[in-house]
């Protein structure tokens, strides 16, 4: 019951923020909806340690798969039906505690950040289904009820990016966010449905059992254009992950998306949106590496080309929160690259281990980093790095909790990112080479552009402008839930992660392979230094750097010119050729039917509509003659 409390509640708060929270005074909304998360939160850890330390073992390192509730929402032909259920096992069970962990951080924060806003109510109504949709997501027991909370997933975030809806930018951006994702779900949609068509089924267990015999032994044989049908279903079904996890090329909502509160930018980046991907390929990872091995290659390659991709923009971005949106596609591109190399069960599943624990320390560090941005924001009314410089001085806290999120993403030890990147770094280099060639580089890349954000903020000099003079810490309900964020940073890497989590559901026992970890620090710490050598005082060079390198640093800096290629698309492509094809049709061939088949009825009704005069005369004479007729058929037969 614990683990249906965790969705109902916020499911609740949607409904009581959304119909009577403009009855509500705007900080008692807030106050209920960072309860009922409160709520959550505390059963999510309970939960987490009942499971983990009490009866999810079955013994010898083996972890259960335990439904609490299933029950049979909807019946089709046959065998086909579709649930609604509860599925606990390590990977749900983490994902609850990283969920509700910062959202509740989220809503703390926002009591600060937001406060005074017009639509607040409306604010934490939607942070509640937002939270609602992902914790659904996560414990879903079979992959349509995944697709349905995948679906509210996307509904909310355009709700959230769009919060600011008398701003143009941002009405552009939540549709933006909401078209490329339903365009990328559609191919997880018809994945869906070759695959239960074949299977018979839509349910993770039967899928998953038995190192996905179902899958293998149902589609053996079938092929289409050359690829097995399990190859088609799989890759599109992976389709919907890159779409929501922003993977290339379909990564271009997720820079937009800053439009929205940063609070929000923080929830979407973290622990709950872009990471519903990954998610999805490590819940059907026995499928993916028994049935369709090909599309577990193309994940890794993809990966580690968008996490390289991405990283490079990161590097030359001036909006502070783009810098960290770049950095979250990099970042979930690593995961998906290490899910990709790894292998099934054993040590070689560490690319699976690797995956989720990356997923679990960038969660904190990540939200860390959006909240500490946005604390700077609060103070500045501005997200350009150019306007900012020397505020450790005034911001002191938010300046050491930004330094602790950016030591952890560049992987310096002994924060929490050091630990997940050796591992993943560890899993590429065993599976192939050139990914964790890319991999490491993306790690110095990483570690050079989030030193320059910090830099640029903090230090770079001392303060040019009168509005800085009134700098100062945030309020409370603001550092707080940095410094709570602050000690995950910390102190996560420290978990046993791999005892717990494991591509077969046994504890892998993992070491640090220090020939990995000195290289991944040694490049962090080059790239620190050539950060500092550039920003930690004004001196001009990244001036002179961005001269020299003129067209080439125009095209990072225009993001290779993806948005503009993909508008091409979108006016010369889809809208002038296949929309306005579509449009002929319909106006000349669909109306041209419609209208002619109604004309024809007309003229007929016209025709026929002396039959039903009135005239009882007219009638008599009908009838008269048809008994005439009748009588003259009759004789004559």
């Amino acid at each position: 019951m614990s683990s249906l409390l965790i969705i109902i509640v916020p499911f609740v708060l949607f409904f009581v923020l959304g119909l009577l929270g403009t009855n509500l005074k705007s900080n008692i909304s807030g106050i209920i909806g960072t309860g009922g998360m409160s709520i959550c939160t505390f059963t999510a850890y309970v939960m987490a340690y009942q499971y983990f330390f009490r009866i999810g073992k079955k013994g010898e390192g083996v972890w259960k798969e335990i439904v609490p509730l299933d029950f049979q929402w909807l019946h089709f032909m046959g065998e086909m039906h579709i649930n609604l259920g509860v599925l606990l096992d390590p990977i749900s069970v983490m994902m609850l505690v990283v969920i509700t962990t910062v959202s509740l951080m989220v809503h703390i924060y926002s009591l600060g950040y937001m406060k005074g806003e017009i639509g607040f109510q409306r604010y934490y109504a939607f942070l509640s289904l937002f939270s609602f949709s992902m914790l659904g997501l996560v414990v879903a027991t079979n992959i349509f009820q995944m697709y349905i909370f995948w679906e509210l997933v996307g509904v909310s975030s355009y709700l959230l990016i769009g919060f600011y809806y008398i701003k143009p930018s941002a009405v552009a951006a939540s549709k933006k966010a909401f078209i490329v994702t339903r365009f990328a779900d559609l191919g997880f949609l018809i994945g869906i449905l070759i695959l239960s068509y074949y299977t018979r089924t839509f349910d993770f267990r039967a899928l998953t059992a038995n190192n996905a015999v179902l899958v293998t032994a149902s589609t053996a044989g079938r092929t289409f254009l050359g690829l097995s049908v399990s190859v088609w279903a799989l890759a599109l079904i992976f389709m919907g992950g890159a779409g929501k996890s922003a993977m290339f090329p379909l990564h271009i909502w997720l820079p937009d998306a800053m439009e929205g509160p940063t609070p929000v930018s923080a929830l979407i980046h973290a622990a709950t949106m872009v990471v519903a991907g990954v998610y999805l390929i490590t819940r059907l990872f026995p499928v993916y590496f028994f049935a369709a091995p090909s599309v577990l290659k193309m994940i890794a390659f993809v990966g580690a080309f968008t996490s390289f991709f991405t990283a490079i923009i990161a590097v030359v971005q001036t909006d502070i929160k783009r810098v960290l949106a770049f950095s979250t596609i990099s970042q979930i591109s690593y995961m998906m690259a290490a899910l990709g190399v790894s292998k099934y069960g054993g040590y070689e599943g560490l690319g699976y281990t690797a995956s989720m624990f990356h997923l679990f320390t960038h969660a904190f560090f990540k939200a860390l980093l959006f909240l500490g941005a946005g604390s700077v924001i609060h103070v500045v009314n501005s997200n350009e790095m150019n306007n900012m410089c020397g505020l450790h001085k005034y911001m002191p806290i938010t300046n050491i909790t930004f330094l602790i999120a950016c030591l952890a993403i560049a992987g310096i030890p002994p924060f929490s990112g050091f630990y997940s990147k050796d591992e993943v770094l560890v899993a590429t280099l065993h599976y192939q080479p050139i990914i964790f060639w890319i991999l490491w580089v993306v790690a110095g890349l990483t570690a050079f552009y989030m030193f320059r954000l910090y830099f640029c903020i903090f230090w770079n000099g001392e303060k040019k402008y009168d509005i800085y003079h009134a700098s100062h810490e945030s309020p409370f309900l603001m550092i707080f839930p940095l410094v709570i964020l602050s000690v995950f940073s910390v102190f996560g890497g420290l978990i046993p992660f791999a005892n717990f989590v494991s591509s077969d559901n046994i504890s892998l026992h993992t070491h640090i392979n220090w020939t990995v970890a000195s290289m991944s620090v040694m490049i962090a710490v080059f790239g620190i230094g050539i950060a500092a050598f550039l920003y930690l005082k004004d001196s001009g060079r990244p001036a002179k750097i961005a001269q020299f390198c003129g067209v080439l640093y125009k095209l990072i800096l225009h993001k290779f010119y993806w948005d503009e290629i993909w508008m091409w698309m979108t006016k010369r492509v889809i809208f002038q050729f296949i929309c306005e094809s579509v449009k002929w049709f319909d106006r000349h061939i669909i109306d041209w039917s419609m209208n002619g088949l109604a004309w024809t009825i007309q003229r007929f009704s016209l025709s026929v509509k002396g039959l039903q005069s009135g005239h009882v005369q007219f009638y008599m004479w009908i009838f008269i003659s048809g008994l005439t007729l009748i009588t003259i058929w009759g004789f004559f037969l």
